[in-house]
């Protein structure tokens, strides 16, 4: 296998994975796994949560890609691109870590970006978390974010439609 077939496997992989993130987080974190994510929507003072796992759902995705791609593992036969995938998975998980642990949540650095993409990354990301409970919502990928205007509109059309329960703001949470 070529060097460039190889990139082109671990891009096209860590490309992959924001979908699969994306109806991960819609179908399976606010549906039947709203259990582990729930407390990810809910404020809290410690520094670890239970939507923490779904970390390791795709750590093991990404070790069990590199076990088939792996001689050492498949007495069968290892099958080499699962080794690029593998490392596609972990590459889109650590882009993950770094922009919604780090950057939108403030997990680990603190840095407010003012303008341009990693400006609507957040906005995109604050939508979502914008309703209350696991019904509705928006902006569910981690990665890609659509314009936060338009993301608002179709906010406020579940609202009407009862599709959603929009939180209070932090303003008057607060005040």
């Amino acid at each position: 296998m070529f060097v460039t077939e190889k990139i082109l496997i671990v891009l096209a992989s860590a490309a992959a994975m924001e979908g699969v993130a994306w109806a991960s987080h819609k179908y399976i974190m606010h549906g039947f796994g709203w259990g582990w994510h729930r407390d990810h929507h809910q404020r809290h003072d410690g520094f670890f949560e239970l939507n923490d796992l779904y970390a390791l759902v795709g750590a093991a995705m990404s070790i069990s890609m590199f076990a088939l791609g792996s001689p050492l593992v498949m007495e069968a036969g290892a099958w080499e691109p699962a080794t690029w995938i593998g490392l596609g998975i972990l590459l889109y998980g650590i882009i993950y870590t770094l922009v919604h642990d780090g950057l939108v949540h403030q997990r680990w650095f603190r840095y407010v970006p003012r303008k341009g993409y990693l400006k609507r990354l957040v906005q995109a990301h604050n939508l979502h978390h914008a309703t209350h409970g696991k019904e509705g919502g928006v902006s569910f990928g981690f990665v890609i974010a659509r314009h936060p205007d338009r993301l608002k509109q179709e906010l406020m059309r579940q609202k009407r439609l009862g599709e959603a329960k929009l939180r209070k703001s932090r303003a008057a949470e607060q005040g």
